[in-house]
């Protein structure tokens, strides 16, 4: 299969929307942030994934350009497997196959409910939900004890509120005993499931 292992540093754009879509990734390791961004500029992130995850596969169904851009959220370790070799795979390899539609299948299940997260829930239990999937939460195996430190500005970007809105409920978080702050990033307890389970 044609493909090989590459690395992204934090921050680093992995490809832009309208790039020629001519790969799929796999992630070993890392998260990675995909958005859009409209005509007039304003940019909406549509998912965040990690470890295990495919993206950039839009070039699998005939998409000749990028719909979204891709950036690294944290340091970044991903194999990037040309488009026809990702097909051949596809018909050849069977585990493959099924570790790549498996993905598809999770994707689809967590933008559903991002969707349902989005129309009923409050931001703060929006922010609480993505704090846990970036800990990665619900995850086989042992969740991650600390996320690299995110940015307040993304956090509102990913739950649809304001900065000021997001350092609130941090804060809140954080008096709560839910998330602390070290020198590595947030620590996220498993209570914080408290706020998502709350009616």
């Amino acid at each position: 299969m044609a493909s090989n292992m590459v690395s992204f540093s934090k921050s680093q754009i992995i490809f832009r929307q309208g790039g020629i879509a001519d790969a799929v990734f796999y992630i070993q390791d890392g998260n990675v942030r995909l958005s859009v961004i409209s005509k007039g500029g304003k940019e909406a992130i549509v998912g965040i994934l990690g470890k295990g995850d495919f993206f950039g596969e839009g070039s699998l169904a005939g998409q000749p350009l990028r719909m979204g851009s891709a950036t690294a959220m944290t340091y970044c370790q991903l194999q990037r497997i040309d488009k026809k070799a990702m097909t051949l795979a596809l018909h050849q390899e069977l585990k493959l196959a099924d570790l790549f539609v498996a993905s598809l299948l999770a994707r689809n299940i967590r933008i559903e409910q991002d969707l349902v997260d989005q129309l009923f829930n409050s931001s703060e239990k929006r922010l609480a939900r993505i704090l846990l999937l970036l800990a990665q939460f619900g995850k086989d195996g042992m969740p991650k004890p600390v996320i690299d430190m995110i940015s307040q500005k993304t956090l509102a970007e990913m739950v649809g509120t304001t900065r000021s809105r997001i350092n609130f409920f941090m804060n809140r978080f954080r008096t709560s005993g839910f998330i602390n702050y070290g020198k590595d990033g947030i620590q996220v307890h498993r209570s914080l499931l408290n706020v998502v389970l709350e009616d």
